[in-house]
């Protein structure tokens, strides 16, 4: 029993600019394409079904590569902070909802990004408890390297001012002395740690949320890393099965593994981890972080911060346990999915993956790889990896990134173009919650690579613009070619998913201004529309 996709545009992805006229499909996989009256002809009695596209522009299925998703599902239910363009308007939120909020109770909330404020400070717990006096309130910053939290998180959690930094993070104080409400990165883990536990029921629900927004935006699979922050590996790892498999909220899933939660998993899973468990939920690679952010400084540089001189960022791990953390995924043959934003990051990474080498199946993924350099792009060459970028960073990162790196400094900086040009492998991700997870607005970003304060209309560093097909590469084939499925997924072609996106334009022949105006018509899943608009 197959079905017929027809009455539209089909480009597969194979080559740049190749259409077919209809694609037949099985359940999960794709059959055969052609004319629609040789599939017919072909196919006779077993076509019991069609899809017509009613003009609709069908592509492979878009994949994520890097995101959150039961986080993106929570930003959904919880208090949002992104849109909000001064500080005042957050806190006006923020007060709204603690006014709804029983006494007492925890408030979590995010997004909030004070680089669009004109005074470009973050909260103070001051300002925080003016207006949220007897609740604990957590509320992440865009970048989720740093946390803004008011006096009675800080006492729920016992943090003082003598309270010891740990190594890898920062806690934020003013010139007195007095801790101001700000944690950076491992900083943060002091406050999360006394967080009541979420109840299983609250994890899937943000689950569920996820998903069906993903449908929404034409996702049709993720690659996901949400084992660590709710109930651990068997807790998170089963809210996925049991949403996915169990109650039929088709997603292919392919789950990163924290390494606070990897001896977990290893004693969970089959002898070899890295892609079992299935079509629908599987398992990655080992995730580790490098570094933080640029928005918080704590991304890892090899040079000072320009806008602040004092400091090149944090080192989450020292060499010495970042080369232990690689060698303790290859002693379990699996690859790992590192964390690097800065480039001495980056540099350190690549130290622990060269002593420690990827030995058999699997490729190494270099996670953001925003700032780099001509002799760390050149060790990259030959090795078994990909880079995970997210083009979005460039829509939400300039113009004050310049300020923060130096202009002089950006040569090799969000330099997709030639990461691609130097012949390595690139996956289209969005970083959700951090970055909006609307793939459209990732290849937006990546053609256009300009925002609402780029004045000159121009772009920001426009030699570094991919053509519209690289892409749309990044979100089908390279998010394929990242977990190592470049055989069955990633474009249209017998044997392979028979997932789709289904757009209502023509990503390739409208002006490159108007990707921003495109919208998903319909998601398809194994042959079934998940979602139709």
């Amino acid at each position: 029993m197959g079905t017929l996709f027809y009455g539209g545009t089909i480009y597969t992805m194979r080559r740049e600019g190749e259409t077919v006229g209809a694609v037949y499909a099985n359940g999960s996989y794709i059959i055969d394409y052609g004319s629609v009256k040789e599939l017919e002809l072909k196919y006779g009695q077993e076509l019991t079904d069609r899809v017509h596209l009613k003009g609709g522009v069908m592509l492979p299925g878009f994949v994520d590569s890097h995101m959150h998703l039961i986080g993106h599902g929570e930003r959904l239910i919880r208090l949002d902070l992104s849109a909000c363009t001064s500080k005042q308007e957050a806190l006006s939120l923020i007060k709204k909802s603690a006014e709804k909020t029983a006494e007492g109770e925890w408030i979590f909330g995010g997004g909030w990004n004070e680089n669009l404020w004109d005074d470009k400070t973050p909260f103070t717990k001051e300002e925080l408890d003016n207006i949220v006096p007897h609740n604990p309130i957590i509320l992440d910053r865009i970048c989720k390297h740093a946390i803004a939290v008011n006096t009675k998180a800080l006492e729920q959690a016992k943090v003082t001012g003598n309270t010891a930094e740990p190594f890898g993070g920062v806690i934020e104080k003013d010139d007195t002395g007095a801790i101001t409400g700000v944690l950076k990165d491992k900083a943060q883990e002091l406050i999360t740690n006394a967080i009541p536990e979420k109840s299983d029921e609250y994890v899937k629900n943000a689950l569920r949320k996820g998903i069906k927004d993903a449908y929404r935006l034409g996702l049709t699979g993720a690659h996901t890393e949400d084992l660590f922050y709710y109930h651990g590996y068997e807790g998170t790892h089963q809210a996925f099965k049991q949403v996915i498999e169990e109650e039929g909220l088709l997603f292919r899933a392919h789950l990163l593994i924290h390494h606070r939660v990897f001896a977990e998993t290893i004693a969970a899973a089959p002898q070899t981890a890295y892609q079992s468990g299935g079509d629908w939920v599987e398992l990655g690679a080992m995730k580790i972080f490098a570094d933080g952010a640029f928005g918080g400084r704590t991304a890892l540089l090899s040079r000072p911060y320009a806008d602040d001189p004092s400091t090149q960022g944090v080192c989450i791990f020292t060499q010495t346990q970042l080369d232990e953390l690689v060698k303790q995924a290859r002693d379990n043959n699996m690859p790992v999915a590192v964390h690097a934003i800065g480039d001495e990051a980056f540099d350190m990474v690549l130290k622990a993956i060269e002593k420690h080498p990827l030995k058999g199946y699997g490729r190494d993924r270099l996670i953001h790889a925003t700032m780099l350099r001509a002799d760390l792009i050149e060790r990259l060459k030959g090795l078994p990896l990909i880079l995970d970028i997210q083009p979005s960073f460039v829509t939400s990162d300039f113009p004050w990134v310049y300020d923060r790196l130096g202009k002089d400094n950006m040569q090799y900086c969000y330099a997709w173009k030639t990461l691609l040009a130097e012949g390595l492998h690139c996956a289209g991700g969005s970083d959700a919650p951090i970055e909006s997870a609307d793939p459209l607005a990732g290849i937006y970003s990546a053609v256009l690579r300009t925002n609402h304060e780029d004045i000159s209309g121009d772009g920001y560093m426009p030699e570094q613009a991919l053509s519209v097909y690289e892409a749309v590469s990044l979100y089908t084939k390279g998010s394929a070619y990242a977990i190592c499925h470049e055989q069955d997924r990633g474009i249209i072609e017998k044997g392979y998913l028979a997932d789709f996106t289904v757009l209502d334009q023509d990503l390739f022949a409208i002006n490159h201004r108007d990707i921003q105006n495109v919208k998903v018509s319909k998601t398809i899943i194994a042959s079934k529309v998940v979602y139709e608009k």
